[in-house]
């Protein structure tokens, strides 16, 4: 029988082999007593199983409360449980009650963080995975060789319809690839979501019409699933090609609904994830959250960027952006979407520290706030990655591309 497995990092009290007994006790067919019913037959079909024990260091104090009596030691250790497939099927939500669930509830846990998990491929064929991802992207905004330059509509609040399409007019004159709606613009009274997509498409329509080229906009769905899917098609019929979900704010099983729909690349936005990352021993670490995005059919994933204006260290955004980008299975990669902070200046250290051009990289403020004007913000990111790409270190983009220096003076180091 074919088994999925979940690799943990555990702080606890006790041994952690008895940590991890409870763990694949409580995610399986046990409780905290025995109970008729639970014979051996069905326990050897579809209890979780302990893989491996890895210890690591022993520290004096817990990192999270248990509500039990204070312990001299509390011990760390990497952790891998095993599931039979046939405890949840094809079933995403399912599989996140297991693999999560009531874990971080334990009182013999102190710490619990779900690093990974490794599915077979047995179980990645049930799913289609990302409809557009990186190939199907580039072909949306018919650019190739190079990463995505994007931006977001900034003011992210108050803009009306007419406001966000002028801006949106000129940023496509630049030559941007793609630029999506804040995170915090969804169906507001001062911009309903129809006269903004209305708005937005002529610009985007008229501007191709001249130049034969049109970005992709990523207009934010996040909403009730109803509202979701009214919104969905309104952008079908308006010849848009991307539509915006905020993943935590909606779910796993509404975002599926809509990426099965396949009609729009589908860009997900993680706001809200510190809540389920920042703390080192709590939550879901970035190469688990992907895959079950990557399983439910998203196209693009927020990671941070290098020197983001977040609490992200670099190396946790370049595993991150690792991890969209490998393999899994049949399920295709999903586009990084590198953001948080960035302007031009990342992108020589960017290129450095992941060696790809797979990435959508946004900047808000670091385009529309360029001294020249949002239009020389476009022209000076473009510049950046083609300084990058070249192997170009920071110093050397500017002393080979003078204009660069604009940039640099607003957004750069500060000395």
């Amino acid at each position: 029988m074919e088994r999925l497995a979940a690799h943990y990092l555990i702080e606890t009290p006790l041994p952690p082999e008895a940590a991890a007994a409870v763990i694949a006790g409580e995610q399986s067919s046990g409780t905290f007593t025995a109970v008729p019913g639970e014979t051996a037959a069905l326990k050897a079909r579809f209890a979780a199983r302990v893989e491996s024990v890895t210890p690591l260091e022993t520290v004096p104090a817990p990192s999270l409360p248990t509500g039990r009596a204070p312990a001299p030691a509390h011990h760390r250790a990497r952790v891998s449980i095993s599931w039979p497939l046939e405890n949840f099927g094809f079933n995403l939500p399912a599989l996140v009650s297991t693999l999560q669930g009531n874990l971080y509830e334990l009182a013999q846990c102190s710490g619990l963080k779900l690093l990974d998990f490794d599915v077979p491929a047995s179980f990645a064929a049930h799913f289609r995975g990302p409809r557009f991802g990186i190939a199907g992207t580039r072909a949306l905004a018919g650019v190739g060789g190079r990463p995505l330059i994007g931006t977001i509509i900034k003011p992210g609040i108050g803009l009306s319809p007419a406001q966000t399409a002028a801006a949106v007019a000129a940023l496509a004159a630049a030559g941007i690839d793609f630029i999506k709606d804040d995170e915090l613009m969804a169906d507001p009274p001062h911009s309903p979501f129809d006269a903004r997509v209305d708005a937005v498409m002529r610009a985007i329509h008229d501007h191709a019409a001249r130049a034969g080229r049109k970005p992709v906009y990523a207009f934010n769905i996040t909403d009730e699933f109803d509202a979701m899917r009214r919104h969905y098609d309104k952008i079908v019929s308006a010849g848009g090609a991307c539509a915006m979900i905020s993943l935590n704010s909606t779910g796993l099983a509404a975002a599926k609904k809509i990426c099965d729909l396949g009609a729009l690349a589908i860009h997900g936005h993680r706001n809200g994830w510190g809540m389920l990352n920042r703390h080192p021993l709590l939550g879901i670490d970035f190469p688990a959250y992907q895959k079950l995005w990557r399983l439910a059919g998203v196209d693009h994933l927020h990671v941070n960027g290098i020197a983001n204006k977040f609490w992200e260290p670099d190396d946790s955004v370049v595993r991150s952006i690792a991890s969209c980008l490998a393999p899994l299975h049949n399920l295709p990669p999903v586009l990084p979407a590198v953001s948080s902070g960035q302007w031009g200046g990342q992108a020589p250290e960017t290129w450095r520290r992941t060696r790809t051009l797979d990435l959508l990289y946004l900047a808000g403020g670091g385009i529309h706030a360029h001294p020249g004007g949002p239009a020389a913000g476009v022209r000076s990111l473009q510049t950046w990655w083609r300084a990058a790409a070249e192997g170009l270190s920071f110093a050397q983009a500017v002393a080979r591309h003078p204009g660069l220096a604009k940039s640099v003076e607003k957004f750069g180091p500060k000395k």
